[in-house]
Order: structure tokens, then sequence, then C-alpha cells
């Protein structure tokens, strides 16, 4: 079912991203493109506001909604309609996902750089966040449960939710994404998607207060929308069609392959996967276990166009030369299913090819064990760059590492879920990034200082002051806060 690019015979040194440009499948997204059709559907809303929304929505979405706001009622039934498997599930990705993003929180970095003087760096939260799920071609509960609570967890205020209506349900969103917002005690949530939703956060409307920072994914059109209005509020990555990219040798499951393989193909038919590998027979055998779940699938015919479209089987002769293909590629997930894994793992580049990578990267090893592998937290991360785009903007680029621990524990992502009925993938990544010159590490996205302001103080003390204690206090500029100008004195 997948193609084969066979590069036996070729040294890890050789495969460099130069020489697989052009080899190795990828989708094409040209969100520069989606710019020009999102523009005036942003501006409109910037200058009218709530009818605009209203107008776009029944133009995109084909319903006519009075207001964007879901009553409270209605996230009430679907918490109570929920089914009780995906409802456990939901509970105990949340109660993970806490538990990581607690041990996120940043404290005081108080740095004494001369006598008298310090350096003080603290963190407070953003008033407002607004949270964007999507749910056109998927439903993703999950991603309520992976930005809502590091916005919870980084004490932010109000956290306001927007997700697509759908015309068979009344013009709501689809309930399983009202329940687990219900589940949080999210009780503000607007039935508007795609680039009118990220305006309406952005800009603000009579239904929807505007947001210091908005998160979540979404398609390209959602992705252009970010990119215009960053400098307005605080954006996260522009998350383009998931890839994920598997280095497996001999011994890895050809099940468990094939079903990660399948569980990013059906989020889009653009969605790239890449199966790289040391053993032609795990590449027969995973094709044999393609084809038996590709037919049972529920979306079907999007998982086969993503595997047939841009997804492909890499033979190499080792793990170095893996390891190559696997940089050079740069994919959004990384698996290592193979002997030795957390080893393999230790070794993923930790400098981007050419210095930037126009995508995020996660990364996560899974020892080879037959046998359901357990939810865990990250084992190591490392730092990326950041491409410049405008001024005084940076685009992420960054890595992180897992580990899977002990057989017979319940898978958190990919089509066996922790309980039966679970929609998404619930699986956590952490990432960091670095803005640029600062060389300060900034995690996105699944973490809660994504909801946070850096502030900066310096202390003097005692010295030509006339004794008295001077604090100065500002905000640094980044791309998740918007624009902050000016600082404040206080003496």
């Amino acid at each position: 079912m997948l193609i084969r690019v066979d590069l036996r015979g070729e040294t890890a040194a050789s495969l460099s991203r130069p020489r697989l440009e052009g080899v190795l499948p990828r989708a094409r997204l040209d969100t520069g493109a989606a710019l020009d059709a999102v523009r005036p559907v942003c501006e409109d809303v910037r200058q009218r506001g709530a009818p605009a929304v209203r107008e776009q929505t029944r133009r995109f979405d084909g319903v006519d909604l009075a207001t964007t706001r879901v009553r409270r009622q209605a996230l009430a039934d679907a918490l109570a309609g929920l089914d009780p498997d995906v409802r456990a599930a939901l509970k105990e990705a949340a109660r993970r996902a806490r538990v990581v993003h607690e041990a996120q929180l940043p404290s005081d970095v108080v740095t004494k750089v001369a006598d008298g003087a310090t350096v003080t760096e603290r963190y407070v939260p953003v008033g407002r966040a607004g949270v964007y799920v999507p749910g056109g071609l998927v439903v993703y509960p999950s991603s309520v449960v992976m930005n809502v609570i590091p916005a919870q967890v980084a004490g932010v205020a109000e956290i306001a939710v927007a997700s697509p209506p759908r015309p068979e349900r009344g013009g709501l969103p689809h309930p399983s994404v009202l329940a687990a917002c219900a589940l949080l005690g999210i009780t503000e949530v607007h039935a508007v998607g795609g680039a009118q939703a990220i305006a309406m956060l952005g800009y603000g409307t009579a239904d929807c207060a505007p947001v210091d920072v908005i998160s979540g994914p979404g398609n390209v059109y959602v992705a252009a929308a970010k990119r215009l209005l960053a400098g307005r509020v605080g954006t996260d990555a522009e998350a383009g069609p998931t890839e994920i990219a598997i280095i497996a040798d001999r011994s890895a499951d050809p099940a468990f392959v094939a079903a990660d393989l399948v569980a990013q193909a059906e989020h889009d038919p653009l969605a790239a996967c890449l199966l790289i590998t040391t053993d032609p027979g795990l590449a027969d055998r995973t094709d044999a276990e393609l084809a038996t779940q590709v037919a049972s699938a529920r979306h079907r015919e999007r998982v086969e166009a993503a595997l047939d479209g841009q997804s492909a089987c890499v033979l190499v002769d080792d793990a170095d030369a893996a390891l190559a293909v696997a940089d050079a590629w740069a994919p959004e997930h990384l698996e290592i299913q193979a002997e030795r894994a957390a080893e393999l793992a230790g070794r993923v580049a930790r400098r981007l090819p050419g210095g930037f990578q126009s995508r995020a990267a996660h990364r996560r090893d899974r020892p080879a064990f037959r046998g359901a592998v357990g939810a865990d937290l990250p084992a190591r991360h490392s730092r990326g760059g950041v491409r410049r785009r405008g001024a005084g903007r940076g685009r992420p680029a960054h890595r992180c590492a897992r580990r899977g621990r002990g057989p017979g524990r319940a898978r958190a992502c990919g089509p066996r879920s922790a309980a039966p009925g679970v929609v998404g993938d619930l699986t956590l990544f952490l990432e960091f990034a670095v803005l640029g010159p600062l060389q300060h590490t900034w995690p996105r996205r699944s973490d809660p200082w994504r909801f946070a302001v850096p502030w900066l103080s310096d202390r003097w003390s005692g010295h030509g002051v006339g004794g008295r204690q001077r604090v100065h206090a500002h905000r640094r500029r980044c791309a998740h806060a918007g624009p902050i100008a000016g600082s404040r004195t206080v003496r």
C-alpha cells in the first residue's frame, strides 16, 4: 500500500535535507495563498463584528445563528448524553494533562548580576484565552483537553472555546466537544468555525470579548487567519496537515505500526505518513496490516487518500541512516519502535537541519515489545530554532522525546484509546522553542507557559539611589502575548 523509497547503500552522512528534497513525500500547503481568501473575512469581522460572523457562518457552514454563544443547558445536555466510556477516557486524559502541566509551571528566576543588583524573571497568566477546536472532517474533544487544561493550570481567568456549528445538530458544535467543555468547567463556548472564528476571538464581537492568546489546531484557513492576526493577539503554531514518521526495526509489531499510521492518516487527506525501516520484511508485514486496518477504518476514503497521496516506506541500511532521514524530513510526530528505542531517541539531532524548520516537531520513542504501550511523560527535550516571519515575529521549531514504560497498560493515542469509543488522539506532547537571539526556552501549545506573559525586573538597592529600592519591570515582546508596548517603573 505504501510506495517504497529505497535508500539502502547510502550512508547517514549523505542523507541530508538537500539530498532528500523531493524524494520524500510531503503535502503542499500554501498558507500565503490562503491569506488572500481569509483577509476579507477577517477584515469584515473586524469592521462589523457579530453581523459579519453570522453572515460568514451562514455562507460557509450553512446555518443561520442569531448568536454564536452556546447555551449552558446545551453543554449540560451534551455531558449528560456522553457515552460513559468516552467520559471516563476524557477524565483520565484530563487528569494526565493536569499532572504534566502543573509540573511545568515555572518558578521565579532570580539572578544576581552584581552586589545589590538582581534580575528577576516571573510569569503571569494572560487575562483571557481563546481555544479553537476543529470539527470539520474529524471531531476532536481531545483538543479541548489539550488546550483548555494548560490555560487553567496557568491561571487564566477567562477561557472561550470556538468550534464549528453543525447543521445536522441544530447549529451546535459536536456534542462530544460540548461535553468535553462541560467536563472541564468551560461555560463560554461559541458555535463558529474557520477564519471567522479566529477573527471573532482576536477582534471581539458583541457575543465574544477579544482574547489575549489564541490556541488550537485547524485547517489552512485557520492557520492563515492566525498569521493575519499575529501581533494583534498571541497565537500558537501554524499547524498544517498532520505528519508522522515511524522508525522501526524487525522487533516492531506491524499491527502497532499500521495502527499509528492509520491514526494520523485519518486526520486529513493531506496527512503525510512515513515508515522508516531497516527491515524489508517489516515493510511487507505492515502493508498486510494496513490492508486489513484500512478496510475497516471509519474514514476509509480519507485514510486511503493520505496513504496513497503523500506517504511512503523508506528502506535504509541502519539506525544511523534512519535517524538521518527522520531529521531531514523533520516530521510533526516521530515514533521509534525499535530495540534500544530510548538510546536512539537520545540521538535525534538537537540542531535542526540548516538551523531552521518550518513545522513543529514532536518526538516520542516506543520500546519494542508485544503489548499495549502506556501513556507516559517526556523523557528529554531539545531546543530548536525560529524562522522569522515579519517584524518581531518568529515561528517555532522544536522537538521532544518521550518514553513509554511497561507492557499491558492502556495506550493513549491512535485507534486503540484509553477506553472504547474515544475520538481522536489523547496523547500529550510537550514542545519547546527558542526565541531567536534571546536564547530563552519557550514552550508552545501543550503547556501552561503558552498562556503566561514573562516579566523581567531589575533591582538595585542602596547604591546611588538614596537608599531607595528601584524595580523596573517590562514585558517581553513575543509571539504568544501579542503587541506589548512600554514598561512600568515602581519606586
